[in-house]
């Protein structure tokens, strides 16, 4: 967006371009003022701090998820007595970075800032994907414009060059310098910086399979694209007539083309960047699957001690952790409540220094952020320490915050044989506990009296885990001890009703479909190790919930895919912590319009079919798939040494994680010293026993022979949503946010084996 389309007629844009002066808030006693403005470009908020003299910061308007406007954030609530609401708001960024809570002095000056945020975003996300890639080399162009006179000589650009990651040939750089500098000033202005640029990214790779195909090496008339589309990227042949018309007309920048309704290299780049060009199948990002099948047929997105933003031991507890997991799609949350001072129940990770925050809080959250991103149901996993009383209490919170948005009753008022479906279940929040009795008891009359009911309130007591997992004494043994439950709260509990588990084969005879078990990770491999097919039967008929060791102190997380591939539905893990294991939950999780839910395969969900995940080759229905993969180029890597002079030496890992016979990874060569754009046509080939569960991830890694290879980025995705063909794959982060353009163009195959 050019600054000039940025600022005209805009009131809002206009009071940030001047500035403004706010307090940035971090506690009840930090409260700073500082200068705040929109730079020129539209794209940089500046900000400086009055004391520290020439100090200032940046970021970009791109890391910027939202704006929440009033005590939205639990900062703001602390200090919620001294500003009003209207002078008040939150930026929240991307992935795991904190969030900028800000108080301005007026209310008009806080809703110039809110409104004109929420335009700048809103602009944003408009964007084509040729502006964002202006963008974002104008963005290169102004970090490295040290004296900002908008102009940059041939050394300026070398170092910006370094910056970006290219280590290319001097004379060659040289030679495009010349040809760039129209004005021929011997430096490069805005525009001619941008043509320079992408002469240098011209992509040969791209242009290689365009020339394949073009009849005349020019252009690529409807024909020659009907004849790619349909041969390489095996679009169905029955559209794809219809589909090349679109695409000519989606992405060809020139209308001369269109008029000829042909494609030039320009529109093919475009249309492999775009989202219909990448790995992921747009169909399958959508919500594509049924959602009428019984809740214990899905794959659940969950998080464990979701209030804590760091470690087990001295982490910071917040309401925070719910909203992320919630932006995240995450559909189960976990609450610890213990009983707090003046009667209010507090939550927080027991025995241990991390902060508390109170349960009512939690349950507000739940409130306002539960259903944003997804409408499926979510469930609250509760792990109880408290007594009668504050149980009494967080009954009364659950029914008075919530209202119908709680689950108090089954779906008809009759005694159901099976789960309702999370179509049926939208907008419900389920209480997952302990309850007096069973549904068919509280559907039929009264409860025995509540003070002969004694049990174990807390099934998931991760002391006493740690205490199994590790085998010492019986020390930790007491903290299990005996509890009384309130009728209160065991009235909120329908469908998710916890109980201990026995062995498969009490659970087969005696256990009714709404009790669910809850193991750690160390006993759920026990009982997949001991009879996997008999657990994947289990789920088939029952939820199941696996939770990380309480060992993990550094809220480290286990390997999900071991526990979907037994069918567990509530596989929850550490959504602060980011690694290859919540790289693997986003990958399963980014289909389905990221709802939350995904169905299992239908070998999964019948209790009458058999399937072992160690031997998935004895299995009804079982057809081998080979994947073939070349890894032909990267794009625009990000730099991980900040050293300007150092440029990655970049290669690929692919990594298949599904069933233990598909597990599996190869990597290509590494590439000296090219981070921009280094080519590879490395073929890297796999044999895929349970496609349906397999996911794939691309791991891009900077080779270092003397120490640890440094990670540049990811993707992952479930094998089931591969697009066949020449695909871009657009990498990530750590956190799991985009990092654009960096990018790898691949050819993938899937073919049958038998």
């Amino acid at each position: 967006m050019e600054a000039d389309q940025c600022q005209s007629g805009d009131d809002n844009l206009q009071s940030m371009i001047v500035g403004t002066v706010m307090r940035k808030i971090k506690s009840r006693t930090w409260k700073k003022q500082r200068y705040f403005k929109l730079q020129e470009d539209c794209m940089t908020i500046w900000y400086k701090s009055k004391k520290a003299g020439n100090a200032h910061s940046t970021f970009s308007v791109s890391d910027v998820e939202t704006v929440r406007e009033g005590h939205q954030s639990e900062v703001l609530l602390s200090i919620a007595d001294e500003f009003p609401p209207d002078r008040c708001f939150t930026l929240v960024f991307r992935g795991r970075r904190g969030n900028l809570d800000l108080v301005a002095d007026s209310a008009d000056e806080a809703q110039s800032w809110i409104k004109g945020m929420k335009k700048l975003i809103e602009n944003l996300e408009n964007m084509g994907e040729s502006e964002k890639l202006d963008q974002w080399i104008c963005e290169w162009f102004k970090k490295a414009d040290k004296n900002n006179d908008g102009r940059m000589n041939f050394r300026e650009i070398r170092v910006l060059l370094k910056m970006m990651n290219v280590d290319m040939n001097e004379h060659h750089a040289h030679r495009l310098f010349m040809t760039a500098d129209k004005s021929q000033t011997g430096t490069l202005e805005d525009d001619e910086f941008v043509l320079f640029y992408k002469m240098l990214t011209q992509r040969e790779d791209v242009l290689r399979v365009f020339q394949d195909y073009s009849g005349d090496g020019q252009k690529l008339s409807l024909r020659d694209l009907e004849e790619f589309l349909r041969d390489e990227q095996l679009e169905e042949v029955d559209g794809v007539q219809q589909l090349a018309m679109e695409l000519i007309e989606r992405y060809e920048p020139s209308d001369t083309a269109k008029m000829l309704k042909a494609m030039s290299i320009d529109g093919f780049l475009m249309y492999l960047a775009s989202a219909e060009g990448s790995i992921f199948h747009p169909r399958q990002q959508s919500l594509y699957q049924d959602m009428t099948q019984p809740l214990n047929h899905y794959f659940i997105s969950s998080s464990h001690n979701t209030y804590l933003m760091e470690d087990q031991l001295r982490g910071h507890s917040s309401v925070e952790g719910y909203i992320r997991a919630f932006k995240r799609g995450c559909r189960c949350v976990e609450v610890d409540c213990w009983d707090g001072p003046n009667g209010e129940p507090i939550v927080y990770h027991g025995h241990t220094f991390t902060s508390k925050i109170l349960f009512k809080d939690v349950v507000i959250a739940l409130r306002n952020y539960a259903f944003k991103v997804s409408e499926y149901p979510v469930i609250l996993s509760t792990e109880n320490h408290c007594g009668v009383e504050q149980q009494r209490v967080m009954a009364q919170h659950l029914n008075t915050i919530l209202g119908d948005k709680l689950l108090k009753s089954t779906l008809d008022g009759k005694i159901p044989v099976s789960f309702p479906s999370p179509e049926e279940l939208k907008g419900k929040i389920l209480l997952k506990g302990k309850k007096i009795g069973g549904l068919e008891e509280s559907l039929n009359g009264p409860v025995e009296p509540e003070d002969s009911l004694t049990g174990e309130v807390s099934d998931e007591d991760e002391a006493a885990d740690i205490d199994e997992d590790s085998l010492h004494s019986n020390s930790l043994r007491r903290m299990k001890s005996k509890q009384r439950l309130s009728k209160e709260l065991s009235d909120c509990v329908v469908y998710c009703k916890s109980v201990h588990f026995s062995s498969f084969k009490h659970s087969r005879i005696h256990s009714k479909f709404y009790e669910i078990s809850s193991f750690t990770e160390s006993k759920a491999r026990k009982h997949l190790r001991e009879a996997g097919a008999e657990f994947v039967r289990h789920n088939a008929r029952q939820l199941t919930r696996v939770y990380p060791s309480g060992l993990r102190t550094d809220s480290s997380n286990f390997n999900p895919q071991e526990m979907w591939n037994t069918g567990t539905q509530i596989v929850a893990l550490n959504f602060q912590t980011a690694g290859v294991e919540m790289d693997l939950n986003d990958g399963l999780f980014g289909q389905n319009g990221r709802c939350g839910y995904v169905l299992k395969p239908d070998f999964m969900r019948m209790s009458e079919r058999s399937f072992d995940p160690e031997v998935p080759i004895n299995r009804e229905g079982y057809r081998p798939l080979s994947l073939c993969i070349q890894v032909i180029s990267g794009q625009q890597l990000p730099k991980v040494n900040i050293k300007e002079s150092s440029v990655v030496d970049p290669f690929v890992r692919v990594e298949i994680h599904g069933v233990p016979l598909d597990q599996a990874k190869q990597e290509t060569r590494y590439i000296d010293n090219n981070g921009f754009n280094p080519v590879w046509y490395d073929t890297l080939r796999f044999t895929i026993h349970a496609p349906e569960l397999a996911l794939v991830r691309f791991v891009v890694e900077d080779y270092d022979k003397a120490s640890r290879n440094d990670f540049v980025g990811q993707y992952t995705l479930p094998f089931s949503c591969i697009q066949q063909g020449y695909r871009h794959i657009h990498l990530l982060s750590k956190d799991g946010t985009s990092i654009p353009p960096a990018s790898l163009f691949v050819h993938v195959r899937i073919t049958n084996l038998v």
